[in-house]
């Protein structure tokens, strides 16, 4: 990895700097802790919290409450479905890794967990809603901060399909798994059993697991075709959005070796680094956002870039 790359990736906020220091350098587990700390003092973590009121991101769940007006300073197409609301904002900060044990998050998790409700039915937020795609991004918010979530991962389990992953539009008749579903549920249940959760979910993530490898993260079972030419470009952030590289973003994650069946998609990957070294942004989910987080489509994006040297990092040792 060249030495400018890491400089320049060095040279961003600190929810990009200390997952840097940990997955790309040599760095002490003190300077990784450190770095990790300034998340909520002076980075992107701490805009997001200072933007929480009454519990609640946007005065609302999934979506802006009734009559929340956007500050001048928001981003991004206004008409499009809004990622500023309490779920978009809580995997956010996961997302940066704020650390759990932060009196700031602590704080701002547990004034969700007692004012947040959700839309669909006045549910308390860690209670969870009806769309595995939510439930599967709540639980690895709950599990990651420590709030408790086993009623949804009990129904989650229930409302694995027969080929091994999860639709949101099941409750609608579907009977064949969504790459979108799948993978937040996925890095659900993951984030559950690395939080040591009680319930064995052991069964459930690697037959998701398995509904993605049999189709090379991106091809139809059936056909072999591509399932969706937005698979192929990487984005960020991807709230409940299925790409190749979030999905190897989540293989890695897990610690396990790399499957032989990740060959295409880590391929595509390789392909896609700049001659400077760094990844584009190639694709941003349309909607309104508190804040930009990289350059704009088309332009180098560090989170692309960090996810990019740590998956190929993993899949080359």
């Amino acid at each position: 990895m060249a030495t400018d790359v890491t400089e320049w990736l060095l040279d961003g906020d600190p929810a990009i700097r200390w997952q840097v220091l940990r997955d790309l350098t040599d760095a002490s587990h003190a300077d990784v802790a450190a770095e990790r700390a300034r998340i909520t003092e002076t980075g992107w973590g701490a805009r997001l919290l200072d933007l929480q009121e009454d519990g609640q991101w946007a005065g609302g769940a999934c979506f802006p409450g009734n009559g929340w007006t956007p500050p001048a300073s928001v981003v991004g197409d206004r008409d499009a479905q809004p990622w500023v609301a309490t779920l978009p904002t809580l995997r956010l900060l996961l997302a940066f890794g704020a650390d759990p044990a932060d009196p700031r998050v602590r704080t701002a998790v547990q004034a969700a967990a007692d004012k947040a409700r959700w839309e669909y039915d006045g549910s308390r937020f860690f209670d969870g809603e009806v769309e595995p795609c939510i439930n599967g991004g709540t639980v690895a918010i709950g599990a990651s901060f420590g709030q408790p979530v086993d009623g949804i991962v009990t129904r989650l389990l229930r409302e694995r399909l027969p080929d091994g992953g999860w639709n949101c539009e099941a409750e609608n008749g579907s009977a064949r798994s969504s790459f979108h579903t799948t993978i937040c549920v996925l890095e659900g249940l993951w984030e559950y059993a690395r939080a040591g959760g009680s319930i064995d979910v052991t069964a459930a993530r690697q037959a998701g697991e398995e509904y993605l490898l049999e189709r090379g993260l991106l091809r139809r079972l059936s056909t072999g075709e591509v399932v969706d030419s937005d698979f192929l470009l990487p984005a960020f952030p991807p709230h409940w959005h299925y790409d190749v590289l979030r999905a190897l973003d989540h293989f890695r994650d897990t610690g396990a070796a790399p499957d032989p069946r990740l060959a295409e998609a880590l391929d595509l990957i390789r392909s896609k680094q700049a001659a400077d070294g760094t990844w584009l942004l190639e694709n941003l989910h349309a909607g309104m956002q508190w804040f930009a987080l990289d350059d704009g489509v088309g332009r180098p994006s560090r989170w692309n870039t960090l996810r990019a040297l740590r998956v190929l990092r993993w899949a080359d040792a």
